[in-house]
Parts: C-alpha cells; structure tokens; sequence
C-alpha cells in the first residue's frame, strides 16, 4: 500500500459519519483519527477520493477543516494478559477510571507498565515453530494460566527465549524468525483468526438451566439466539449462564444494553465464585460494556471485538462463550450510518448487509483444532430485542437462518413469572442429534426418548388446554387428561427454575436427567391406575407435590436423591384403591 498524503481535511460531519478529503493511500476499514482529540474512525467507502468513515466517538465540536489522520491500518484489538476480569468499551481500551473515558479520545493510546509473570516453556534455541506454537505462560493472580503463543503469521527458528521473571507488556520474551515477541499482539477485529480445522460440535455447553440442556441444548462451538420482548427476561438469562456455563472464559458484550442492568451483572459476577478454580466468577470474564449512553458506532466495533478477544483465547486451547446483548442494538447502529450515508434502505430501513453481517459474525463461532494443535472453541449466544416482541422483524428472521439453537422467550410465561420464559412452542436445536450421542457416552442412552416424549406431552398439553376452554375439562377423556397433569408437572417441576434458589439456580445434568425421569414415571404410573379402573379426578386429586418440590429440595447435583423422592411417590400412587 503506498503511504499517499499523510493529511485530509474533514469536509462534512453529520453525527457518526464523517467524510474527509485529500487523504490518500487509505484503504476500505482502515482507521483514521480526526480532529483535535484524534477521535477514531473507521473507514467504510472512498468514492473519487473522498473517505466516508464511521467514528466510535461522540463528534460533537468536530469541525469541517480539521485535521485526519491515517493509521495506514485496520481497526485493531490489543490481546495479551489483564483481558481477564475487566471492564473495556467497544474499541478495547479499559473503562476503569470512569468517567475520563466520557471525553472523547481520552484513551488513544494503551496505558502500559504492568508486569507479568513469564515462565518459558522448555524450548531449545534454533528449533523451528510453527504458528500457534507455545512460547511460555503467564500466571495471573486468580491462577489462570495465559499461555504466550507464536502469533499466526510467524513461522521460524526460534533465536532468543527471555529468562522466567517479571515481564512487562511490551517487553520481548522471544524472537522467531527475526521477528520479536512481546507478551500481547494486535489483532484487526473484523479478521477471524486462523486454526488448523474446524471440527463438528460434540459435548453440550451445560448451562444448568433445565429448559435450555434437556429440551434445546447447545453444543461447545455452536450458536443460538435468544430473542424476546422487554421484560420477558433476556438479559436474566444471559447471566444466568454467564454464572454457570462449562467454560474457562466468558466474553460479555453489552451492547447498548442498560448501564444500572450491566453493573448489577457485575455485582453478581464479583460475589459468586467460579466451581472449578474457587476464584470471584469475575476473574474468568471479560466484559465489552457499550451501554445505551456511549457512542452509537461503537456497538458496530463492540461485537467484533469481543469476538476477537474470544477467538484469542480460543486459541489456548480454552473454551469461550460469547454473550452478546444485544444484536439488535448492533443492527439498529448500523442501520443509523447507512440511513446518514444515503444508502438504500432495505426492510424496515435496515442497510442491505444486515444478512451478510449477521452470517459472518455467527460463522466465527466454532470448535476447532488450533495452530497449536490444542482444541479450543468459541460459543456465541445472541440476544434480540424485537420491537414489540415481533419475531418477523428482520434482525430476528434473518438471525434465525445462522444460528443452531433459537430460545424463544414468550412475554404471557414472563408475565405469568415463569423463568426462564423458554416457550417450547418455537425454539429448537439443531445440536440434539450430535448431544445425543454424548449423552450416551455418559451412560444416558435414553435421553433421546425421553426428551422426544416430554416434548410431544407438552405440544399435547398445550393443544388440550385450547380445547378445555371449549368444552370443560370434564368432557375429556380420562388419557387426555392425564395429559394435562403430566404437562403441569413439566411446567413446575422442570420448565421452572428458580434463580434465587441455592438449590435450584443451578441443576446438573445427572439431576436434569433424574427430574425428568420422575415426570414420565409419575406419567406412566398414572396411565397404570386408569387402565385399572381408577377415575381421572382421583388420579387428579393424588398429593403430587412431592415432584413439584423436589427441584428445591435437593441439590444442585443430588440425582441420588431425586431419585429417592421418586420411589417414594411412586410408592406412595401404588397403594390408591
């Protein structure tokens, strides 16, 4: 690329969008700083020499005449230890010292100055690495271990390896290929990073919230949507598998979502502890925060940077979940630049590309072998927010046809306080098939059937309660209505879960397995006692709240005793007359 004038000028300002002239040598995404605060810019078009660009920052007091620069590069996140644990806006750059970051390009450049513990990996000098490879590991205070790699486009002997001791950020710790390493690289957010080959999902992502891994579960590398109206729950839900997901590292990108609801996320996060190292839930999380009151383009940078982040870790062998809430507010950003630009407007006035963007950010999410041969994997969960709860609108039709798993939130279950509000009427998972097969490995060969039969129950049970209303429940037959007792007892026992409950905020797989067990069992005893002669308002009037219960009353983990409380009822149903 040939370096051109190293000046323009800005000629026009019209809120985001800024369009500069006399700058060559520029490309398409390249970031430009203009003004006097050197507000960053990213360049979307040039047409006869003249950059439109979408700036990340407020523009108010930029000028027409003012300065742009050019950074002869694309916009670019800085990787490397102390991601973990904190809080950075859509461009990367850490929000700690609230609220300087407010004043536009305040943070342009990276702070620097902390230092890190390296230990080398055991390499002799001369052996020649490949990309991916390891070049030592960094230990942070919560014991995470940030494994230093060879970045992906170094391949070479190595010639110098730094000694263990304190490093800081921009010292070198290895030279390969003539080329030095430091502790963190850059990397441009809207280029996925590269692996060795992307590998077929397999293991579920347990979240241990029923609803999601008994009935539409997500496999490590795969994606899902979670679209729902205000108030039904979204951001509830998001959090909630924030706390609980299988993961090593959890992105959140809070992307124009509210500033009170993200920092009472945090709160939570800083109270709970993660299971498996002991350490706060907040030590393994990186939080993107674009609430609602910072710059509007930002969002655009927001969810590729936070997928840049989860792709980095990704390639330590680690496993990442990506929570983005919300897409729609990503799309309605870029729906306002490209209405500023004059660009035709498509459905709803969003841009053309919203298809196009909408494949691509969901097609990074996967499970991969890396550079380094480890396998790692990135889990993207998206949260939209419809307009009115309309599921037709484009940012929900379109996000439908990418992802693998759709949790439909209803707005009559929310408001009828049941959580998670997962209508099972329109979600669904295309990752079942490949679950099941590790279920079975677990020794749970008939999760198949019995997810397939608690499902079919619940259809069945929704289409009988449409008919109750018509006719009674009276004039049903005695089958019919065991039906609807088996749907209740699948609403309150499972589809329920109680995210203030020590017990119940929770559930393990083994315990989710032995719920549901105890709701068909309950099921095919009461069938039993109608074949038998038993009147349906006597099965109906059995003390059934034992099962109910039992999501409460047992641990989060306690199959065992699950279990128990199902002999016991089954016991108790076998001695009706």
């Amino acid at each position: 690329m040939s370096v051109g004038a190293a000046t323009g000028r800005v000629v026009r300002v019209n809120g985001p969008l800024v369009e500069v002239a006399g700058l060559s040598g520029v490309a398409a995404l390249d970031v430009v700083e203009v003004g006097p605060l050197r507000i960053p810019a990213e360049v979307v078009s040039i047409r006869d020499g003249l950059l439109t660009a979408e700036a990340f920052e407020y523009t108010g007091g930029l000028r027409v005449g003012d300065v742009a620069v050019s950074s002869l590069r694309p916009l670019s996140a800085r990787l490397g230890p102390g991601l973990l644990g904190g809080v950075f806006d859509g461009l990367l750059r850490p929000l700690a010292e609230a609220p300087t970051w407010l004043t536009p390009g305040a943070l342009a450049e990276h702070p620097s100055g902390a230092s890190w513990p390296f230990a080398p990996a055991s390499i002799d000098v001369g052996t020649v690495l490949s990309p991916g490879a390891t070049l030592g590991t960094v230990t942070t205070g919560s014991g995470f271990v940030h494994r230093v790699l060879v970045p992906p486009d170094v391949h070479g002997a190595l010639t110098w390896l730094a000694g263990p001791g304190a490093t800081g950020d921009d010292d070198v710790v290895a030279t390969v290929a003539g080329r030095a390493v430091n502790l963190w690289e850059e990397w441009p957010v809207r280029w996925p990073r590269p692996v060795r080959e992307r590998l077929r999902p397999f293991a579920p992502l347990v979240t241990g919230q029923r609803v999601v891994d008994l009935f539409f579960p997500i496999a490590h590398g795969a994606t899902a949507a979670v679209p729902g109206g205000f108030g039904t729950g979204k951001t509830m839900l998001l959090q909630q598998i924030v706390k609980w997901a299988d993961v090593e590292v959890v992105v959140f990108i809070g992307c124009g979502e509210r500033g009170n609801e993200l920092a009472d996320a945090m709160a939570d996060l800083t109270a709970l502890n993660d299971p498996a190292t002991g350490a706060s839930l907040r030590e393994r999380t990186v939080v993107i925060a674009n609430t609602s009151n910072m710059p509007v383009m930002a969002r655009v940078a927001s969810v590729y940077t936070g997928m840049t982040v989860a792709e980095y870790f990704r390639d330590m062998g680690y496993r990442v979940v990506v929570l983005a809430d919300s897409t729609s507010r990503w799309a309605e950003a870029m729906r306002e630049f490209s209405s500023r630009s004059g660009e035709l407007p498509a459905e709803e006035g969003y841009p053309a590309s919203l298809s196009s963007s909408l494949a691509a950010f969901y097609e990074r999410a996967s499970r991969v072998t890396t550079l380094g041969g480890t396998e790692g994997s990135v889990t993207l969960i998206g949260a939209i927010s419809p307009a009115g709860g309309d599921m037709t609108e484009p940012v929900t039709s379109q996000t439908v046809r990418y992802v693998r798993c759709l949790w439909s939130l209803d707005r009559d279950l929310a408001y009828a306080r049941h959580y998670p509000a997962v209508t099972w009427r329109h979600s669904f998972s295309l990752d079942d098939a490949s679950i099941a097969n590790w279920h079975a490995t677990q020794g749970r060969s008939g999760w198949v059937e019995a997810r397939a039969q608690a499902l079919a129950l619940l259809a069945e049970a929704d289409r009988l309660s449409s008919v109750v209303e018509l006719v009674g429940l009276g004039a049903l037959p005695a089958r019919e209505r065991i039906v609807l007792l088996t749907g209740r007892l699948l609403r309150e026992a499972i589809l329920q879960q109680s995210a203030m409950s020590e017990n119940d905020a929770y559930c393990s797989p083994a315990k989710q397995a032995a719920l549901l067990d105890m709701v068909l069992s309950v099921h095919d005893k009461c069938l039993s006692l109608i074949e038998g002669g038993l009147p349906a308002s006597a099965v109906e009037e059995i003390d059934l709240s034992t099962v109910t219960r039992a999501r409460d009353e047992t641990g989060p983990d306690d199959a065992e005793g699950v279990t128990r409380l199902r002999d016991e009822v089954l016991a108790r149903m076998a001695s009706e007359p």
